[in-house]
């Protein structure tokens, strides 16, 4: 990344020495001409050359820094590609993980429940015999003692 940065820092620096060295050489042109010994017309007609040539030289450098900062437009977007990419995937890796730890503590939980349920089930049953032993055991000495006693009387 701090590679980047660098290439980023001296693609601005080479621009704007470019622009600062068109701009003091167009001064400096212009200043040459002023002080040259020469007639109004040749005077003007050079400032006219200088000037088409300051246009023409902006214009390539113009171009020169269109063309780079398209080239960093699309290694931008490519990286930016690749990024969104891996975010994607790392995404999609964590949902699956996610919902299989999910999936797994859900079978668990079933099978848990289950066991839960048979166990109570099984207590249920083991209570309900026991309440109907019980049950029939008060019924039968409930009709031993209930029963008629029949003792001799003596004459």
């Amino acid at each position: 990344m701090a590679n980047d940065d660098y290439r980023r820092d001296s693609g601005d620096s080479v621009s704007t020495r470019l622009t600062y060295l068109l701009i003091g050489g167009g001064i400096g042109a212009v200043i040459a001409l002023l002080f040259a010994p020469k007639s109004g017309q040749e005077l003007r007609g050079d400032i006219a050359d200088a000037t088409r040539k300051g246009i023409d030289k902006s214009r390539e450098a113009a171009q020169q820094v269109g063309e780079r900062a398209g080239e960093y437009y699309d290694a931008t977007r490519e990286r930016a590609t690749e990024l969104y990419s891996q975010a994607s995937e790392k995404a999609s890796d964590l949902y699956t993980q996610a919902s299989s730890k999910v999936g797994e503590v859900a079978q668990t939980a079933r099978e848990t429940a289950t066991r839960q349920t048979s166990t109570v089930a099984a207590a249920i049953d083991a209570g309900k015999k026991a309440y109907q032993e019980e049950k029939r055991k008060t019924e039968m000495s409930g009709r031993i003692e209930a029963a008629p006693k029949y003792t001799e009387k003596a004459n």
